[in-house]
């Protein structure tokens, strides 16, 4: 009988799928290593280019070695590292259809990322012509402009480097004798390798090279803290992003690394996709991006935990903080945790009660254009004081969808078969007017409309304090991630549909607004 508490074996092949953090013995690999080729010999520089040409991981140790080792000497892997390094080997082949390699790395702070995806994996595919052109973008032209100065450093102070290829580590030089370009935002090697550096929003359309364009497009943290952001600026770096930097080549190999900074970001639109959070049509689909979300603590087989990187963060490290607002930032890539206007965090409650009443609390959307705002769908219950417990509101259900017209009414009668309890429909008409009565026509419940004169900051912080008052005066009845985020992001969120459909309902049951700022019928749909 297999003992089940075993170690799991060690496998000394670094390009194994079942190659983790605790399994591949780096030693051993090590081991395995031709000694000639480690030596430095200039008689082994044609074994060592052979070598190496498939191999990134076997190249970074032989040429780059002081990059993987802490400030103890000590050199480790995260699982992170292992799968970057099999992803990184497919550029020795030519992209053979448009968007076919395109991937997303979200992972803790200080894994690596640019370490890696930056300078030690384009150094490889420069050094042995698997990329010809590869471009950095970042937030500012000076974070890229940093990534490029690392990798001249590199060509122009390392020995092994130099000894092996030297085209590479020597700048272009036209007929003249002067430098092609060696310059802080683009350098042209002797090889013909280029690379340039460039804030996001510079213009970047046409970028070439003679009859070269970029091959390889490296994307890293290209949002600001979310001190200097917003919903808007998001919106118009992704479409930066997808109009100006993607179809600089449509068959470019294209990295896109970060960490969440604020909800509703690009980041954090790719880590929701990495956890399944998805829905046809989506951006990330559209520009065919392959999202690899690494988590600090992974759950094995077996149901054990394990650190994705134990030499650097032993497991018993990361439990001990899992429950700051730093690890569910810096380490989980979640947002919640970023300091916000209004809802926090902690201010969600969850459990469930009995309800008397219940709405489907609509907010509406009157088109489905891609840059008008989603039709928030909320399921809020009402149970009045009694046994000690205050008069209290349940939130059973929030989602956010982009439909009209029929569609939208047979996504209605979906959720009334599935919440029995409701007993009305409740929406805000401040948009559409009349059009509702005759989208939400033949429903088994009445619908009532309601009119806001409020602004929604003003009956924001009304709800708000609804659910800080002890004991709380609104439940979720579980976690409701969409709702939750635009909650903690509001005012900046892209959207805050949900916010209003949640808020209309707790209003209207806990504390209906005045009666000159807000006038509600009920109307018998035909």
């Amino acid at each position: 009988m297999t003992d089940i508490l075993a170690p799991p074996a060690r496998t000394a092949d670094p390009y194994s799928t079942d190659a983790t953090a605790e399994t591949f013995d780096f030693a051993a690999w090590v081991d395995s290593v031709d000694a000639r080729l480690l030596d430095g010999a200039p008689e082994w520089r044609a074994a060592r280019i052979e070598a190496t040409r498939l191999d990134p991981l076997l190249f970074a140790v032989l040429y780059c070695l002081h990059h993987l080792r802490d400030p103890a000497g000590r050199i480790s892997f995260a699982d992170a590292h292992l799968e970057w390094v099999r992803l990184a080997r497919r550029w020795a082949i030519p992209a053979g259809q448009p968007m076919e390699q395109r991937d997303a790395f979200l992972a803790p702070r200080d894994t690596g990322k640019s370490t890696w995806w930056l300078l030690l994996l384009p150094l490889w595919a420069a050094a042995h012509g698997h990329i010809k052109f590869a471009a950095v973008f970042a937030d500012s032209a000076t974070q890229a402009e940093m990534h490029l100065a690392s990798f001249r450093k590199e060509v122009d102070e390392n020995s092994s480097l130099r000894r092996d290829f030297p085209e590479l580590c020597t700048p272009g030089r036209r007929p003249s004798g002067m430098a092609m370009s060696d310059a802080k935002h683009m350098v042209i090697r002797q090889s013909g390798f280029v690379f340039a550096a460039k804030g996001i929003d510079a213009s970047s359309l046409g970028m070439k090279v003679g009859q070269r364009r970029p091959d390889l497009l490296l994307c890293d943290d290209v949002e600001p803290d979310e001190s200097s952001y917003s919903a808007y600026q998001a919106g118009k770096r992704l479409t930066t992003l997808r109009d100006a930097i993607l179809p600089l080549n449509i068959y470019a190999r294209v990295i896109l690394s970060g960490t969440v900074t604020m909800p509703g970001s690009i980041t954090h639109q790719l880590v929701k996709h990495g956890k399944g959070e998805r829905s046809e049509g989506t951006w990330v689909e559209e520009e065919k991006f392959h999202v690899h979300h690494h988590l600090p603590v992974i759950l094995s087989d077996d149901g054990t935990e394990r650190s994705v990187w134990p030499q650097k963060w032993p497991l018993d490290y990361l439990k001990s903080i899992e429950h700051t607002r730093s690890y569910k930032k810096n380490y989980l890539n979640d947002p919640m945790s970023v300091d916000s206007e209004y809802w926090a965090e902690r201010d969600f409650t969850y459990g469930d009660f009995p309800v008397a009443r219940a709405y489907l609390s609509i907010d509406g959307a009157v088109t489905t254009k891609a840059t008008s705002d989603f039709t928030g769908l909320s399921v809020v219950g009402y149970a009045p004081a009694a046994d000690g417990q205050p008069a209290r509101c349940l939130v059973r259900f929030a989602q956010a969808v982009k439909l009209k017209g029929e569609p939208l009414r047979r996504r209605v009668m979906q959720i009334l078969e599935s919440y029995p309890e409701v007993g009305a429909v409740l929406v805000e008409s401040n948009q559409g007017g009349d059009l509702w009565r005759e989208v939400l026509h033949d429903l088994p419940v009445r619908v009532v409309t309601l009119t806001n004169a409020d602004k929604k900051e003003a009956r924001a912080g009304r709800v708000l304090n609804l659910y800080q008052l002890l004991p709380p005066r609104v439940v979720h009845a579980e976690r409701l991630p969409a709702l939750e985020e635009q909650m903690v992001a509001f005012p900046r969120a892209a959207h805050d549909d949900l916010v209003d459909s949640v808020g209309n309902a707790v209003l209207r049951f806990l504390k209906p607004p005045p009666a000159k700022k807000a006038a509600a019928r009920s109307v018998t749909p035909r």
